[in-house]
């Protein structure tokens, strides 16, 4: 392996290392465990909603005599329930509220872990709830502190009617089929009340679904399509808020395989608009039992003193969520630019051909990793032989090193070299363009898994599942930077990569100047480094490296033992360069050896002139 080879790996390796670095989970160790009781679905009167005897304060002189009296009590929320073949939604009465909600055909990992059969709550009655912030002349009305009456129920809606400010508020859910809510708000004969100055606040603290808490909650944020600039979205890592700067076209609550997307039949005006993540920390109780804390205020365009809405609770499946044709599937963290047009239109439709083809999703990864290699195979071919043409000019490059040992002299060594290439046929810059041209598919990937909802809970080998560590022992403790437990698709990733070092290491080039790194050392200490990276990152991942590596030196052994003779190429080199000997007196300069001879004489007369 030339120079510009081993270049080629190292900028892939730190690129590799950059990425494993920033998307580490955090240090924070989220074993506690929470005494939770499973949720129930009842139709009785909640006693666990701590705040419902608060009433807001705002709610006062400005009100009509039955907002006062409706103030003054102390209600206590009723729940009732909609469901259909994937969604459960409970609501409660107090405030006419989302309290929570249960994905029927998912469950969390610890569920799935031991084996209940149980469904999957994103969030639970008392940790969130949709409000209208209706200004009344100098006070506030905030319906979550109202007893709403049921005035209409059947199998697949429900309405709420409350009387606020002389007149009354109507909320009407509709659960259509798969993960939509159809949500409608409507303010009939309100007095002293402005529309465009009503908003909708939407709070919500997710439930752990997943194996590594600190991973689910690294990739959780609030996300806002904006009309005209597209996608945003808050940071994933610490406490954020944000005012939005245009009309608001739909806001996600998303983590790291599940999301509840609210978007309006009219765009949220930006006035008044904004968005905030808070980050659980310390000792807080919610630092360990919940993720985030999700909260997005919103100006509302009323039509006919209407508005309406639909809510999304579900997976973050590509295929799903691209059905909507609302840009839904931008939330998916596929990488950016080149990455993710990588992801979307290359690796995930091959990868779904394969799994909907009916394979376990082990078996689609490793046929996937032989697709992308058989199509970078003339790829690995041109590498690979440009290796073996370095190989056979390192005893004549070493020559030139020791030839030309001064400083003074690196431009006469560097036009012999540049000519020893062109007459034998070689080129440096070989083995360094294919070895890039396979950068962003590696990089791609390196997205594509760990943002897979296909891998989710899906078993293969002793991974129980392959969107999280695979482990084969448990320490019972953590050790850093290491962490709790040995994963053992990290261990043979790292393990194939150190075999493919080791095989190209005779081809390593030495540093010839002072002070020039040692690439040899550096090449063996990246496969190392990945032990420590990648023993918290997906198992499909690793797994996904693992047999590509594996495959790698596979083809490099078929390769040069049944394609290339290293032997029969020595000598074809070794024509080309004595047939060009004289062809070489005759024949013009190129442009850039003008170019390079011009300097050299430069150099010597500055030479010159100095002495």
């Amino acid at each position: 392996m030339d120079r510009n080879s081993v270049t080629g790996l190292v900028l892939i390796g730190l690129i590799l290392t950059v990425f494993s670095i920033m998307n580490q989970p955090s240090a924070d160790d989220y074993k506690k465990k929470a005494k939770t009781s499973t949720t129930k679905v009842i139709d009785k009167t909640s006693n666990k909603d701590k705040d419902h005897s608060a009433v807001s304060a705002n709610a006062g002189t400005e009100q009509t005599p039955n907002d006062r009296k409706q103030a003054k009590k102390v209600v206590m929320g009723k729940i009732v329930s909609l469901e259909n073949d994937d969604l459960h939604v409970d609501f409660n009465t107090k405030g006419g509220i989302v309290a929570a909600v249960y994905l029927k055909k998912y469950k969390s990992y610890k569920d799935f872990a031991n084996k209940r059969n149980a469904a999957l709550c994103l969030f639970k009655n008392g940790n969130a709830f949709n409000q209208l912030i209706i200004p009344v002349g100098n006070q506030t009305i905030h319906t979550r502190n109202y007893q709403f009456e049921v005035v209409k129920q059947d199998a697949k809606s429900i309405v709420f009617e409350a009387p606020l400010a002389g007149g009354k508020v109507r909320q009407t859910y509709t659960l259509n089929k798969s993960y939509d809510l159809d949500y409608v708000v409507e303010l009939v004969d309100l007095k002293g009340v402005a529309n465009e100055n009503v908003k909708l606040n939407w709070k919500a603290d997710y439930n752990k679904t997943e194996r590594l808490f600190s991973e689910q909650r690294r990739v959780s944020t609030v996300c806002f399509n904006q009309k005209n600039e597209g996608l945003d979205y808050l940071s994933e890592t610490t406490n954020d808020s944000q005012g939005a700067e245009d009309d608001i076209e739909w806001v996600a609550f998303k983590q790291s395989y599940f999301s509840s997307i609210l978007k309006p039949t009219n765009a949220f005006p930006k006035n008044g608009t904004k968005f905030r993540i808070n980050t659980f920390k310390g000792n807080q109780h919610k630092s360990w039992t919940l993720l985030k804390g999700y909260s997005a205020t919103m100006a509302l365009d009323f039509t006919n003193n209407k508005a309406s809405f639909n809510w999304f609770f579900g997976p973050n499946d590509y295929e799903l969520l691209k059905t909507y044709q609302s840009n839904y599937d931008d939330i998916l963290n596929f990488g950016w630019g080149l990455f993710r047009w990588i992801n979307l239109y290359a690796v995930q439709p091959i990868f779904n051909l394969l799994v909907d083809y009916g394979m376990s999703v082990g078996i689609a990864i490793l046929i996937l990793t032989l697709i992308l290699k058989l199509i970078l195979m003339p790829i690995q071919w041109k590498m690979f032989v440009s290796s073996v043409k370095m190989r056979i000019l390192k005893p004549e490059v070493d020559e030139l090193n020791a030839k030309y040992p001064k400083q003074e002299d690196a431009m006469k060594k560097q036009m012999e070299m540049m000519s020893l290439y062109r007459e034998s046929g070689a080129s440096p810059l070989a083995g360094c363009v294919p070895m890039l041209i396979q950068m962003p598919i590696l990089l791609a990937v390196f997205r594509f898994f760990p943002a897979a909802f296909e891998l989710r809970q899906q078993p293969f080998l002793w991974a129980e599942d392959l969107s999280s560590f695979d482990s084969i022992f448990d320490f019972g403790f953590s050790v850093w930077p290491y962490g709790d437990h040995v994963s053992l698709f990290t261990l043979l990733m790292a393990g194939t990569t150190l075999a493919y070092t080791f095989m190209n290491s005779g081809n390593m080039q030495q540093p010839q100047q002072p002070g020039m790194p040692n690439m040899k050392v550096i090449m063996y200490i990246f496969p190392i480094m990945m032990i420590f990276f990648f023993n918290n990152y997906s198992a499909g991942l690793s797994y996904y490296y693992f047999i590509s590596t594996l495959i790698s030196i596979i083809m490099m052994v078929v390769i040069k033992r049944f394609f290339v003779d290293e032997d029969k190429l020595r000598v074809k080199m070794a024509d080309r360069k004595s047939n060009s000997g004289g062809a070489d007196k005759t024949k013009k300069k190129s442009r850039f050896q003008e170019k390079l001879e011009e300097m050299q004489r430069k150099q010597q007369e500055m030479t010159k002139n100095k002495k």
